[in-house]
């Protein structure tokens, strides 16, 4: 597989598409549709993430369209691009609700930039779905959180990787709510398992200099990195590890790394190889449904420079849930939509099966931990309905339908 830079990455994979949307392209539709609203970062940081959630979300439109559609209706794309810009964010969250009165929104890929949104959806009562792995906490009956949590995936990849390289850890995180709290949750699964963080580190989006940290992980030689790095400046810390020759030396365990599906396409094999990731979802799980999403969407985007991650499949799921509900419940109504989906069904997904805990609206999905190898993921360990613990220590929405916060959760 030829390696791309970050620009050519962005040329072939959609810059141009996204440059048409520096204005928004918003889909005029008329009372014969109905309208499901796309936010997600075209351009801008997290462009090389959003670009292939964008994609899968107007795949699994097309699908649902091609079957029929939805009530008698097509489903038609709003899509914006907030270019990874909190105050494009609330802007265009404001006119998907108010302007273009859409029946739901996918979007979001950040904490940050959920936490803008997500309180103008709930003012406005229109219909929330955020589909990215996430810190937890989240307690809103208008949202529905399908991304993991690290009660889900922290928690699992923790003692695996103590297993096998020992019990000091050195974090690395991105600096922001995400980040934070991950590391938070770090520190409490490693002493949990007799551990010791010996040092965390806290690094800005678009930092992408990484030497004087690494010579600080050199002096204090942990058993191996914890990274929960975001975005592709953070890129470069993997990049630069691997230049200083510390892949031999030091191993690297991540709670984000190939969760956009770009980072094995940036980076090459050599300073990849090795990093162990969990997720609710890799390309190589084996089962007929992911082998057919697969194929279809190898077929949709023939030329497509990234590869399928859980961030994108979930976004994928989130369409394709919202949709089995409209069905069911015969109405695009949030209310009759979560009767249907907090009901306990089970849907079979090309992550496995996927259900919503009525408690805390998140999904009950399956888990897994894999290595990173020529590019690929390859799995070790499978962990199936994994319950998003953390969130259900500070969340029942079943006693509170009106709740309506981000729990920072006691560690």
């Amino acid at each position: 597989m030829t390696k791309l830079s970050r620009r050519n990455f962005l040329y072939t994979t959609g810059a141009a598409a996204a440059a048409t949307l520096a204005s928004p392209l918003v889909a005029r539709a008329g009372t014969d549709t109905i309208k499901v609203g796309g936010l997600h970062d075209l351009s801008g940081a997290l462009d090389s993430t959003g670009v292939p959630m964008n994609q899968v979300f107007q795949l699994a439109i097309k699908e649902i369209n091609d079957a029929g559609g939805l009530l008698g209706k097509q489903v038609e794309a709003v899509i914006y691009d907030p270019q990874s810009n909190m105050s494009l964010y609330s802007q265009y969250a404001t006119q998907l609700a108010l302007k273009d009165k859409v029946d739901v929104v996918m979007g979001g890929i950040t904490s940050a930039s959920r936490e803008t949104i997500r309180p103008i959806f709930h003012r406005y009562n229109t219909f929330y779905f955020y589909n990215t792995q996430y810190e937890g906490g989240v307690c809103d009956r208008n949202e529905i959180t399908l991304g993991t949590t690290p009660a889900q995936t922290v928690k699992r990849v923790i003692p695996y990787a103590m297993n096998l390289y020992g019990k000091k850890v050195y974090t690395v995180a991105a600096d922001y709510n995400y980040g934070h709290i991950t590391a938070a949750w770090v520190k409490r699964y490693v002493e949990e398992n007799g551990g010791e963080v010996i040092a965390t580190e806290f690094f800005p989006l678009d930092v992408a200099q990484f030497g004087s940290t690494i010579s600080k992980i050199q002096g204090a030689k942990p058993d191996f990195v914890l990274s929960a790095m975001v975005g592709t400046s953070h890129l470069g810390f993997y990049r630069q590890w691997a230049a200083a020759g510390m892949k031999s030396q030091i191993p690297i365990v991540s709670t984000v790394y190939g969760a956009g599906g770009t980072e094995q396409v940036i980076l090459t094999h050599e300073e990849s190889d090795g990093i162990i990731a969990s997720f609710g979802y890799f390309e190589a799980i084996d089962n007929p449904t992911n082998k057919a999403f697969l194929e279809k969407v190898a077929q949709e985007y023939p030329d497509k420079k990234w590869v399928m991650s859980e961030i994108s499949e979930v976004t994928y799921e989130g369409m394709k849930i919202w949709a089995d509900a409209v069905k069911e419940a015969g109405s695009t109504k949030r209310d009759a939509l979560l009767e249907v989906l907090t009901s306990g069904k089970t849907y079979d997904m090309p992550a496995g099966k996927v259900k919503i805990d009525p408690k805390t609206q998140h999904a009950v999905r399956d888990v897994y931990i894999a290595t990173c190898k020529d590019g690929a993921f390859a799995i070790n360990e499978t962990f199936p309905d994994s319950q998003p613990e953390d969130t259900q220590m500070v969340c029942d929405l079943i006693k509170d339908p009106k709740s309506n916060t981000q729990y920072e959760i006691s560690l």
